[in-house]
């Protein structure tokens, strides 16, 4: 009875220690902290050699608009963030950004999370969080 009952809280204990760095939020899912730099650093990189958009860019601080929008996508996918950065409709005033533009950065972020392996699920849950910014983003 001792070797039984020593061996069920053996296997429970596995099972806790198991069920415990299962990744649960999508910042978790999407790398955490390094895995949101990546997904960033890899945007920045599309925009950089996409012809189509590349020019809304020319004179953004590139350093000040990795920064926020890591400190946004953390925030966003339920991270340790807050993003302190202006709103949307605000920081997009006077570029004129048409839908065509915003297809370009959102195939340019899913070329990315592809490329980092990022499971559909987590693509798509991430795009939700993004697309209502939509209206706040375009034609200003």
């Amino acid at each position: 009875m001792v070797i039984r009952s020593g061996l069920l809280w053996a296997c429970l204990l596995m099972l806790s220690g198991c069920s415990s760095s299962t990744p649960t939020t999508l910042y978790q899912r999407l790398g955490s902290a390094p895995g949101i730099e990546a997904i960033v650093d890899g945007l920045l990189y599309e925009i950089e050699h996409d012809e189509r958009i590349v020019h809304h860019f020319a004179d953004s601080d590139i350093g000040r608009f990795r920064a926020k929008l890591t400190e946004q996508l953390c925030d966003l996918s339920g991270g340790p963030c807050q993003y302190s950065g202006s709103s949307m409709q605000e920081s997009h005033t006077g570029f004129n950004i048409t839908l065509a533009d915003y297809d370009a950065l959102v195939a340019g972020l899913i070329k990315v999370m592809q490329r980092q392996q990022i499971s559909i699920a987590d693509q798509n849950a991430l795009l939700g969080l993004l697309a209502p910014m939509y209206k706040d983003i375009s034609y200003r």
